[in-house]
């Protein structure tokens, strides 16, 4: 049974979808003014993570990302720039599309554009009008707060407690919380026709309408950041339900924001703490990425800092999607190093067996990947790895946890091959072929939930990299020396040195290899 914690309880929740076997999700993306940088790549891949788990377990999932394609700041840097609003908007679109694609982001179904939705728009602010709910004021229309009795009940915030919308229109509100759904036009900005005059419409709207439009009045999952808690989900749900008289959505799903911020998950392990019911969000909203080092663009920091985008995408889910993410280039490089021991896994299967473990069959469903184990005590610890990761995904998508055992099956199956002395051709008999293969199948399929082990990949190196390489096999070679001259004092010591530093040698028929301990 999935459970999930849903923001508006503050508890987790069993998963229940609004239609048996479907499953609506609607995440809130970019408002493309500028570059995508990596905090924009967290939504999307804790996302596609969770689509790619909830397909796997035999649901059938819509997934929505809007585009906002009309904004203040849009209009402020498309004047900038000296290019109308609508050509940045498709260039910064694109660049977007690009970073996702680099990522493996691929399960989004629609990307619905604001400017394609205007009429939608402008049908729900007049309901809203006619229910009361709504109400003009020379050429600008504002959402009254006050008829909405149940409004803070996402954000856990009193009326009182909330600081209203500033500018001009402040004024002419009936209560300063009373927030924006359509704002006349002012003399050269883009506008559109409505019953209220020129105008375009307020960014809350814009999710009101195409989430009902593609997802229906209710559906499951409404995602995005924890900075969009409030305003922007607050009075999603407040137009949403005084429209519709009914839910808008079934689950609020936040994830947390990339930040500078003290280390809380260590790859390959486990949780460093516990997640408390409000997790610190207004610390993280304060701290978040936009605007310092990490907000350079995505594509520019992978190109110049020579990062895997699948080295990226461990990084984005070493953590609960809940925690905040410690942005450093540095912090992403250790990522790798992790990683690093599964590709170099894939080849030493390769050489064992002569296969390609990318080519072999990934199950796609979650029974597809059950196996028989049978008195085998190798894969009774396969299957049971393989039990705890599905475990992990069930309790709320917890892919650090995840994370952690699929680290432990890895370290299972080297152990394994050690044991069976598998490098050595002599010992390659059927039996423990099979069970090795049957392992990296699993290996494979837990992978593909996560969305990684794709295809081949290699890390780049940094100068200082390749210098550390150059000196360990320097070392190597000076060991494999001593130990031919039998003086296994000198050959221990310097394998004992290295292992103090964090780096494992591992001897085998064709060599001795080396990585660095985790």
């Amino acid at each position: 049974m999935i459970r999930i914690y849903n923001t508006l309880s503050r508890t987790k929740e069993p998963f229940e979808p609004v239609r048996p076997g479907k499953v609506g999700i609607y995440l809130c993306g970019p408002t493309v003014y500028k570059p995508s940088h990596i905090g924009h790549m967290v939504g999307p891949v804790i996302f596609d993570t969770i689509k790619r788990y909830l397909t796997y377990t035999g649901y059938e999932v819509t997934w929505v990302v809007n585009i906002t394609d009309v904004d203040d700041k849009l209009i402020a840097r498309s004047r900038e720039m000296g290019i109308p609003m609508q050509q940045l908007a498709e260039q910064m679109t694109a660049d977007y599309m690009e970073c996702l694609r680099a990522v493996g982001v691929d399960g989004i179904n629609h990307f619905p554009r604001a400017t394609d939705h205007i009429p939608d728009m402008i049908q729900f602010i007049e309901d809203l009008i006619r229910k009361g709910f709504a109400y003009e004021v020379e050429g600008d229309v504002y959402f009254e707060v006050s008829k909405k009795l149940d409004y803070g009940k996402l954000s856990r915030r009193s009326l009182e407690s909330m600081q209203g919308e500033g500018g001009e229109g402040s004024q002419r509100k009936r209560s300063s919380v009373d927030f924006a759904l359509w704002k006349r036009s002012k003399p050269g900005e883009p506008s559109w026709p409505s019953p209220w005059g020129l105008g375009r419409p307020g960014w809350h709207i814009e999710c009101s309408v195409m989430s009902a439009r593609l997802l229906g009045e209710t559906f499951d999952i409404h995602g995005g950041g924890l900075d969009l808690i409030f305003p922007h989900h607050e009075n999603e749900i407040a137009q949403s339900e005084a429209r519709y008289g009914k839910p808008m959505a079934r689950y609020w799903v936040h994830n947390g924001l990339m930040q500078d911020a003290e280390a809380v998950v260590k790859v390959g392990g486990r949780m460093s703490r516990p997640i408390t019911p409000d997790d610190e969000a207004e610390a993280q909203v304060a701290g978040k990425l936009a605007g310092r080092h990490g907000a350079k663009s995505f594509l520019l920091l992978l190109k110049e800092e020579n990062l895997h985008p699948e080295v990226v995408r461990f990084f984005i889910l070493a953590t609960h999607y809940r925690r905040p993410i410690e942005f450093s280039v540095q912090r992403i490089r250790e990522v790798g190093t992790a990683v690093e021991a599964f590709y170099r896994y894939f080849r030493r299967f390769s050489r064992i067996t002569g296969e390609d473990p990318y080519r072999l069959p990934v199950p796609m469903r979650r029974p597809d990947g059950q196996f028989h184990a049978g008195d085998n005590p190798f894969l009774q610890d396969v299957a049971d790895l393989r039990n705890r990761f599905l475990d992990a995904m069930d309790d709320d998508f917890n892919t650090g946890a995840a994370l952690g055992h699929l680290f432990d099956l890895l370290r299972r199956i080297n152990k394994y091959i050690d044991e069976t002395r598998l490098e050595e051709p002599a010992n390659r008999s059927q039996e423990p072929i099979a069970a090795l293969r049957q392992a990296t199948i699993t290996l494979r399929e837990l992978g593909w939930i996560f969305g990684v082990f794709r295809k081949p990949v290699e890390i780049s190196v940094q100068p200082e990299d390749n210098l550390v390489r150059d000196l360990v096999q320097l070392l190597i070679d000076l060991r494999t020396e001593a130990r031919k001259k039998k003086d296994f004092t000198t050959a221990d010591t310097i394998r004992d040195r290295l292992s103090k530093l964090g780096i494992r040698l591992e001897d085998r028929p064709t060599g001795t290899e080396w990585s660095f301990a985790k």
